[in-house]
């Protein structure tokens, strides 16, 4: 499995995986000028998302584990924008129908920026916003895509004073006919920072994949959104560090 991205096995393991993780203060964007030969450096990884290889084990590590206990119903969060979480999501939503004959339905819970439309190249017109206002069959809202197992959920249009609804009883709802309907569902989520909607909704999901950005994300704010979720009964899955562009020391690698 891909270093960048550790199944937290036991939730009391949390502040010891982000304790390990590479990750740099906020202090803009750098490249490391160490080279392959440096002491004490792993070869230098240039790739600004995770690849194949990585979405893979990310898929096989949360949704294919054996057993009744596997996951089906997971949020992704980052830890302020810009951290790649809607393309994160949509690709392990994508890797996720190629390997199961199970209906997969990806939701976009960003009513304010929604963007998983965007990255699957359909149109925002009606979706989660719009089946929190009205009672119609959830699928009424959603559509299919390429596989045919897999299904988006858009936020909707004009939901931008709406984000408020994620909280709601109807939301609660919507979340149980979701988990009727699909053998997977996986919701996009605004960052921490612009809104606590992911914790909410990791609740009433089984469990939150949080989403690391190198050179941006400060382990300060990951360990405090894992405590956050723990404070809302939202199960802390893993993590993935996303868009790593320098090399990361042996002795690191050695803890993952």
């Amino acid at each position: 499995m891909s270093r960048n991205f550790e199944l937290l096995q036991k939730l009391g393991k949390e502040q010891e995986l982000l304790g390990s993780l590479p990750i740099e203060p906020a202090a803009g964007p750098a490249v490391a000028a160490a080279t392959a030969s440096a002491p004490g450096y792993a070869a230098p990884a240039f790739a600004p998302m995770p690849g194949l290889e990585e979405i893979t084990g990310i898929v096989q590590q949360v949704f294919l584990m054996p057993g009744a206990s596997a996951p089906r119903s997971v949020v992704f969060a980052g830890t302020e924008p810009g951290t790649g979480v809607t393309w994160v999501t949509a690709r392990v939503a994508e890797a996720l129908a190629g390997r199961v004959a199970a209906s997969v339905c990806l939701v976009d819970a960003n009513l304010r920026t929604p963007g998983l439309h965007q990255q699957m190249g359909v149109e925002n017109q009606v979706g989660l916003g719009d089946a929190l206002l009205h009672s119609d069959p959830i699928r009424n809202f959603a559509r299919p895509l390429s596989p045919d197992n897999l299904w988006i959920l858009t936020a909707g249009s004009s939901m931008e004073n709406q984000q408020g609804l994620l909280a709601s009883d109807r939301m609660r709802l919507r979340m149980q006919e979701l988990r009727s309907e699909f053998d997977f569902v996986l919701i996009d989520t605004p960052s921490l920072t612009v809104s606590n909607a992911s914790i909410g909704l990791g609740s009433l999901s089984d469990g939150v994949v949080l989403v690391l950005k190198a050179n941006a994300s400060r382990r300060e704010s990951a360990t405090q959104a894992v405590e956050d979720f723990q404070l809302g009964n939202a199960k802390v899955l893993g993590a993935v560090l996303n868009q790593r562009t320098y090399p990361i020391p042996n002795k690191i690698y050695n803890k993952l």
